[in-house]
């Protein structure tokens, strides 16, 4: 059973993450309380009651693939066309084209929703929401026109293709091949795999965005186009023609989310697929960014709403299986294993874990929220900035403890959680790929380092940090004894941090790129866990109208600093000096 933490997401979204200071800016005054617990209560039911019933079947029945056509699991159309009803998919999309233009910070909630219920039904809907935020900002006006009403309403969906057989996450490396057409479209010829939902049943048409290359576009990343190639062609009138000339090859057998198909998709195998280009030649990367930004959090978000439905299921379990003695129960029989101090360190680590994964990737989903409805350039810069230093954080940090909290749920089951009749094992085995794509969050790493620590000329980093100092001042200047003592260690971590920033800003400078690189997955990790434990702070320095719930939320915070940011001075002396044994190790010696 799954139950929606309705008041944990509410609270995280007003009093954490920001939800109320966008009430302010243009576009967003009407969003009263009101309406976000109805959005919010309504998402939750549909999650327990429609989406997590199918979690197990879809797990256990996959997609199977025949004669080019994917079978997805039974019900998965009527759930999805019962989900698309509700106006789900268009929650933050733009009212000129059907959606409700809501903050993303509510669709990314509702999001954590979804894929509590299953992580595969999700990642449909998420990648055509990524979709249609990728045409909003860059295509042409007949393109939105025949495409973005029916990808908003959700009657299409749409799919991302990056990766090729010898380009994984290098885009350097793509192949595939554009040629200009008379008419202005062009013709498509390639193969792209890993494309999630790249054919199914659910609709009758998708819309698949795709890299190529232009036959005199130039070398690199420089020389890359984005082209929308639908599956079945539309007519001028908005009917659905003939089928594309694109093709599924086959679907992959994998350890996790097997109701969701992994494609291996086929383009110009019978003289070329139509497609059109989307912004400007050899600029498709700019564009696709915009869609691999969207889905880089909404991957983070996976990794919570796995997280949260990891430990739901673990803490049901730890309250009804009984072994052995814990201190302290003088009752008869074996004490529930809940009561044990182990069981209560794993129950306390998922929930400290999921807590920090929503607040991170809240934040984030406001500072993009923030970018986008700010009247100022400035204040544009300064969120734009913002969001894309925790973006990589959101992505990482939130999937990292994914699948810790996932492997935590499997050990409180013990000898049970290795059996699938549980369901345990299935939420490790469906979040592990949170963490490989999207950028793996190695890849993560680097653009944090490379790409984010020099925004503003690295004073926004140094801001970044000058306010969760902040934080660990009110929490000093609390009148809660409890409250009062998160100060000091949030106080060290950030010093580390500091000091870790400052060697990681030095390093790049200095031309000791390797050495940065080195040090690029212990500075992300040292740095989510330090904003993770200044987010607990800000949640605990509120006084909830629940007695229980702020004394609650104090002790997650408590038992975050206590043990998850005490790493942080560990990882501060990695990041700064390790990189000599990492680059002095040559594997391909071992070879020889």
């Amino acid at each position: 059973m799954y139950r929606a933490p309705l008041s944990e997401i509410a609270f995280t979204l007003t009093h954490i993450a920001g939800l109320e200071d966008l009430r302010s800016l243009p576009g967003v005054e009407d969003l009263s309380d009101d309406l976000v617990e109805a959005i919010l209560t309504e998402a939750g039911r549909f999650a327990a009651e429609e989406i997590a019933p199918l979690n197990a079947i879809a797990d256990r029945t996959g997609t199977p693939f025949r004669d080019g056509a994917v079978t997805l699991p039974p019900a998965w159309r009527d759930l999805y066309h019962r989900w698309i009803e509700g106006g789900w998919n268009g929650l933050a999309a733009d009212p000129a084209h059907g959606g409700q233009g809501l903050p993303l910070m509510l669709y990314i909630a509702t999001l954590e929703m979804w894929n509590s219920g299953s992580m595969a039904f999700s990642i449909c809907p998420t990648l055509t929401v990524g979709a249609i935020e990728a045409l909003e900002k860059h295509a042409s006006e007949d393109l939105k026109a025949t495409y973005l009403d029916k990808l908003v309403s959700g009657a299409w969906t749409g799919t991302m293709n990056l990766t090729e057989p010898q380009a994984g996450s290098d885009l350097n490396a793509l192949t595939a091949r554009a040629e200009r057409q008379p008419d202005g479209t062009y013709r498509i010829f390639g193969q792209k795999i890993y494309i999630s939902y790249g054919e199914h049943d659910m609709t009758d048409n998708i819309v698949h965005l795709v890299l190529a290359r232009l036959p005199d576009a130039p070398a690199g990343t420089r020389g890359i186009s984005l082209f929308l190639v639908p599956k079945v062609l539309v007519n001028p009138d908005g009917s659905l023609g003939a089928r594309n000339d694109v093709r599924c090859a086959g679907v992959e057998h994998k350890m996790g989310i097997h109701g969701s198909p992994t494609c291996t998709m086929i383009y110009g195998d019978a003289g070329g697929a139509i497609g059109w280009l989307v912004g400007e030649e050899n600029r498709g990367l700019a564009c696709m960014f915009t869609m691999m930004n969207n889905a880089r959090l909404a991957v983070g978000v996976q990794g919570l709403g796995v997280a949260e439905r990891a430990f739901q299921k673990a803490l049901a379990y730890a309250l009804d299986r009984r072994q052995g003695k814990a201190p302290g129960d003088d009752s008869k029989g074996m004490s529930l294993i809940a009561a044990h101090p182990d069981v209560k360190r794993m129950l306390l680590g998922m929930q400290a874990r999921t807590q920090v994964s929503r607040a991170i990737c809240y934040a984030c989903a406001h500072a993009i929220d923030r970018a986008r409805l700010s009247t100022t350039a400035e204040d544009r810069a300064f969120w734009t900035d913002r969001a894309g230093l925790l973006t990589p954080l959101a992505k990482a940090i939130s999937t990292d403890f994914g699948v810790e909290s996932a492997s935590l749920g499997i050990q409180i089951h013990g000898g049970m959680g290795f059996i699938e009749e549980t369901g345990a094992a299935q939420h490790l085995r469906d979040v592990r790929i949170s963490t490989i794509y999207e950028g793996t969050n190695g890849i993560q790493a680097i653009d944090l380092i490379q790409r984010k620590l020099p925004l503003a000329g690295g004073a926004h980093v140094k801001g970044f940090i000058d306010e969760l100092s902040a934080l660990a001042a009110a929490a000093a200047a609390h009148s809660d004894t409890g409250v009062k003592a998160l100060s000091d260690p949030l106080s060290m971590a950030i010093a580390d941090l500091g000091r870790a920033t400052d060697w990681m800003m030095e390093a790049q400078a200095g031309g000791r790129v390797a050495e940065a690189l080195a040090g690029a997955t212990p500075y992300l990790r040292l740095t989510g866990l330090t904003f993770g434990a200044a987010l607990l702070t800000k949640g605990a320095l509120v006084e909830d109208r629940d007695p229980k719930a702020t004394a609650h939320r104090r002790l997650l915070a408590r038992f975050f600093a206590e043990t998850l940011l005490v790493e942080v001075g560990g990882l501060a002396r990695d990041v700064m000096g390790a990189a000599d044994s990492i680059l002095s190790y040559d594997p391909m010696a071992l070879a020889s």
